[in-house]
């Protein structure tokens, strides 16, 4: 079979180690001024200094100086059926679930309007420089199918599953512990890793489910032990003492869970701003994870989610934009945000460890990190060509910025979709589209 090589020449950034667990940052990342990607099959082959005995090993290689290239960002929580209604005004929580998200959900039990919305979110996605997420979708098994089949055109590295909700919600999106049980086990037969796609179990929160419908999201986690969990925790002061009231009978929100067997490595949380000690400590003994979703914490009024804690627990933690409550599918302004957040909290997040979060630290967070969140030879070839100076503002910083990390700081907090050239997926460009 003939190879099918991509070679391209940039600026080159990618992590090796969590900058907060090396002596020295440095050591925790690889930078190439100017550098040499070689992608043969759709997979990584050769990362190195670019030299002029190259332009003779390849027949052509793409230019793409002063550019920088990145390894593909890594969504760890989303939800693709609320991209239409972003920005919706005014409620925390809650309220906002009732007054926007169920009755926008409602449309997703036509097949038709769930491959409308989910051909759109992974424009966008792609569009903002994200290659792998891990996605929340609808009740509708069909909302799920809609998804998977636009992600398998694209070849995209996706997690995704049907919400599980049989109780506090309204009666045209409840399913029952059996039905969800059923069209989950279902769609896990015919999606779990087909090509690049993966199943996660997804009750939406503790609230919205009965102990049995839970006991049979754990009995679906016994026997797939390779999918996924994904749902919400600690997200908002009256959701957590609502769960109290519910399940009287477990010692805390991350207890219920955990009780019902969907804790673990591959369990993630999302949110987890207000966590007891115990929490702490049980999210950490479990290795479950949580996704950090500081556009969404602050539009709902949530809360300051503490990284710095979860840092000093060693809890695997990934970014999440958590559209539709997220107002940016860019992990750039994700960070951003992020930033602020941890800055808000007396500690700080270095543009290094930002970066190794969307990244690397994202496909550590998911159990991909073998796959895919740097440029190690072998891994699937998901990057981003980004801009340094999509706007005048970024290019007059430019002309005064001191060093490597300072330019990087400035690209997360200036940066967006705009700073976003090229978005590639198994080796080939799918944004923008090749005319």
């Amino acid at each position: 079979m003939r190879s099918e090589i991509t070679a391209i020449r940039s600026s080159i950034l990618h992590f090796i180690d969590d900058p907060a667990k090396v002596e020295n940052i440095a050591d925790s990342y690889q930078y190439w001024p100017d550098g040499l990607l070689v992608i043969e099959n759709s997979h990584i082959k050769i990362l190195k200094s670019y030299e002029e005995s190259d332009a003779g090993l390849y027949a052509h290689i793409d230019d793409q100086r002063g550019k920088l290239i990145l390894p593909g960002f890594i969504d760890t929580h989303i939800h693709y059926p609320q991209t239409q209604m972003i920005a919706a005004y005014g409620e925390q929580l809650l309220e906002w679930l009732e007054t926007y998200t169920f009755p926008t959900e409602r449309m997703f039990h036509d097949k038709n309007h769930a491959k409308n919305i989910a051909t759109f979110f992974i424009n966008e996605l792609l569009k903002n420089g994200t290659t792998s997420a891990l996605v929340f979708c609808t009740v509708h098994p069909q909302s799920v199918d809609a998804l998977f089949e636009e992600a398998d055109k694209r070849n995209m590295r996706i997690i995704a599953g049907k919400v599980m909700m049989d109780r506090n919600a309204p009666e045209y999106l409840l399913d029952t512990a059996q039905s969800s049980y059923d069209d989950s086990k279902a769609l896990i037969e015919k999606w779990h890793g087909r090509n690049r796609l993966q199943y996660a179990i997804t009750p939406r929160f503790a609230p919205t489910s009965t102990p049995e419908q839970l006991a049979m999201a754990g009995k679906l986690k016994a026997e797939y032990p390779d999918v996924y969990v994904h749902t919400h925790l600690s997200e908002n002061k009256s959701e957590v003492e609502w769960v109290s009231s519910l399940f009287p009978e477990r010692d805390n929100y991350f207890d219920v869970y955990q009780h019902f067997g969907l804790a673990g490595e591959k369990s993630v949380f999302a949110h987890s701003i207000h966590l007891t000690e115990d929490e702490w400590n049980s999210i950490a003994q479990t290795d479950s994870v949580i996704a950090f979703c500081p556009i969404s914490n602050l539009f709902l009024g949530s809360g300051l989610f503490n990284f710095g804690k979860a840092e000093q627990k060693g809890i695997r933690v990934g970014l999440g934009t958590d559209i539709g409550a997220g107002t940016s599918f860019s992990q750039l302004q994700t960070l951003n945000e992020a930033y602020k957040v941890v800055h808000l909290q007396g500690d700080k997040l270095s543009a290094f460890k930002g970066l190794y979060l969307a990244t690397l630290g994202g496909a550590r967070a998911l159990s991909i990190a073998d796959k895919v969140g740097n440029f190690t030879k072998g891994k699937e070839a998901d990057f981003v060509i980004l801009n340094w100076f999509a706007t005048d503002l970024q290019k007059l910083h430019s002309l005064y910025s001191p060093n490597l990390e300072d330019r990087l700081f400035a690209l997360l907090v200036l940066g967006d979709d705009r700073n976003v050239d090229a978005t590639y997926v198994a080796g080939k460009r799918v944004y923008p589209a090749r005319s």
